[in-house]
C-alpha cells in the first residue's frame, strides 16, 4: 500500500516567531480534524530544523523535513549543510531537485543521483523533484523530459533503495503561477512516470512508489488532484504557509 503523503514546502518564508505559531496551528488542526493515515511533512527553512522538530515532537503523524542538502559528506564548503547534520538534529526527509534548485543553482542530474546517494547513506528520505517548464509543454516534450530526470537521478538505485524515497511532479509552469495542472494532466503524467519506473523495476515496484503531484495546489482543486489513481497526496507551496488552507488540503486526501 503506497502512502498518502501531503508535504508543505515554506521555502525561504516566514521569521522564527511565525514559524513557531504557523508550526502549532497545523500541528493541533491536524490532531484535531484529520482522519485516515495520510502523513503531513513540514519542508522548513534551516534555521528552524531543530527547534521545529522539538515543538512537533514524536508519535504524530507529522515530520519536519529540509528543503535541500549537500552532495558531500563534511569539509570546506562554506554555507552547505550535510546529510548528517540533518539526521543529527532529528529531520526524517528531505527535498531534492526541486526545480527552483534547478533553475538557480543549476542542478542537474549527476549532481541529484549523488545527493539522493548520500541522503539515503544517512537515513533521509529523499523527496526528488522533476517537472517540465511551459515551451517543454507546449513543444509537447514533457514527457521525454522527465523521464530522462528519473533516469538520470533514480536509476542507479537498486529497486530495494528506490522504494526508500518520494517522488514529487511538479510542472514548473504551475508552481507558484496560480495556474494548476488539470486532474487529468496531472494523472496522465504520474502514469507515465510509474510507467517508466516499472520498465527499469517492475510494476510492483513501480507501484509501491508514492508520487506526490505540487503546482499550485489548494483547498479547492486538491480533492479533484488527489482523487487520481497514480496521484497519493502533494507538495504544497504558497497554500502550506497558511494553517487553514493547508489542513483543508489534508484532509482532502
Amino acid at each position: 500500500m503506497r502512502k498518502k503523503i501531503v508535504a508543505g514546502n515554506w521555502k525561504m518564508n516566514k521569521t522564527l516567531e511565525e514559524a513557531n505559531i504557523l508550526a502549532t496551528e497545523v500541528k493541533g488542526m491536524v490532531a484535531d480534524e484529520v482522519k485516515g493515515n495520510v502523513e503531513v511533512i513540514l519542508c522548513v527553512p534551516f534555521p528552524y530544523l531543530a527547534q521545529l522538530t522539538k515543538l512537533i515532537g514524536t508519535g504524530t503523524r507529522i515530520s519536519v523535513a529540509a528543503q535541500n542538502c549537500s552532495q558531500h559528506e563534511s569539509g570546506a564548503y562554506t554555507g552547505e549543510v550535510s546529510a548528517s547534520m540533518l539526521t543529527s538534529v532529528g529531520v526524517k526527509s528531505v527535498i531534492l531537485g526541486h526545480s527552483e534548485r534547478r533553475q538557480y543553482f543549476g542542478e542537474d542530474g549527476q549532481l541529484l543521483a549523488k545527493k539522493i546517494d548520500i541522503a539515503q547513506k544517512h537515513g533521509l528520505t529523499p523527496i526528488f523533484c522533476c517537472g517540465e517548464p511551459l515551451e517543454v509543454r507546449e513543444s509537447n516534450g514533457h514527457e521525454d523530459l522527465v523521464k530522462r530526470q528519473v533516469e538520470e537521478a533514480l536509476f542507479h538505485l537498486s529497486a530495494a533503495q528506490l522504494q526508500k524515497l518520494v517522488i514529487a511532479y511538479e510542472p514548473v509552469w504551475a508552481i507558484g503561477t496560480g495556474k494548476t495542472a488539470s486532474a487529468q494532466q496531472a494523472q496522465d503524467m504520474h502514469a507515465v512516470i510509474r510507467k517508466h519506473l516499472a520498465s527499469k523495476y517492475s510494476q510492483a515496484v513501480a507501484d509501491e512508489i508514492t508520487i506526490l503531484y505540487g503546482g499550485s495546489v489548494t483547498a479547492a482543486n486538491a480533492k479533484e488532484l488527489f482523487a487520481c489513481p497514480d496521484v497519493d497526496g502533494g507538495l504544497v507551496g504558497g497554500a502550506s504557509l497558511k494553517s487553514r488552507d493547508f489542513t483543508e488540503i489534508v484532509k482532502s486526501i
